[in-house]
């Protein structure tokens, strides 16, 4: 599959790139205490190897996104000067046949949040979902206490539909996690 490239005005979602190693470190750095409360662990009596680097992780994306498996972007906004790594999000877990879905997650630089850019990022995401690979359900996995992006979730056009508790290691325990979903109107 073409790696595709999403726009909605100034904003922009595209694969990660290698060249893209110094500012996406950069930013992750910054964020590190406002993201880590809500980021995905190992459990570590199960899973002590190391984490892949910058460049595998590209990599490994690179390979899924050709097999129309995952899509891992970044979100850019541009303005005359520049344009500005702001954040990712994460098209993924997809599966075909019967089931024909797969699942949403985001982050977002703490410097530009509560400006709609994440939400933004969802829709235009969960149009390329169901316009271009006919997905029919996709979800969004939300930590209860996590009233931002509950309203991302929400504000995007997703519903919730119930509790799975602990569904996903996050930040060092099994944590649980709010399901919201969208279904495809057109399959």
């Amino acid at each position: 599959m073409k790696s595709p490239v999403l726009r909605d005005g100034e904003l922009t979602l595209r694969l990660l790139r290698y060249r893209d190693k110094d500012i996406w470190t950069q930013v992750r750095r910054i964020n590190n205490e406002w993201l880590t409360p809500w980021e995905a662990t190992r459990p570590e009596h199960i899973d002590s190897s190391p984490l892949p680097s910058y460049v595998q992780m590209v990599a490994h994306q690179k390979r899924e996104a050709k097999a129309g498996r995952l899509f891992a972007m970044g979100i850019w906004i541009a303005d005359r000067k520049d344009e500005r790594f702001i954040g990712q999000i994460t098209l993924g877990g997809i599966v075909y046949g019967a089931y024909r879905g797969g699942y949403i997650g985001y982050w977002i630089d703490q410097r530009y949040s509560s400006r709609g850019y994440t939400t933004r990022a969802v829709k235009l995401l969960t149009k390329f979902a169901f316009e271009k690979l006919q997905l029919h359900r996709i979800e969004i996995a939300v930590r209860p206490e996590n009233d931002a992006s509950i309203k991302v979730a929400e504000k995007a056009g997703y519903t919730f539909e119930g509790l799975r508790p602990r569904y996903l290691h996050i930040n060092g325990d099994w944590r649980d996690h709010s399901t919201y979903v969208i279904e495809n109107p057109n399959i």
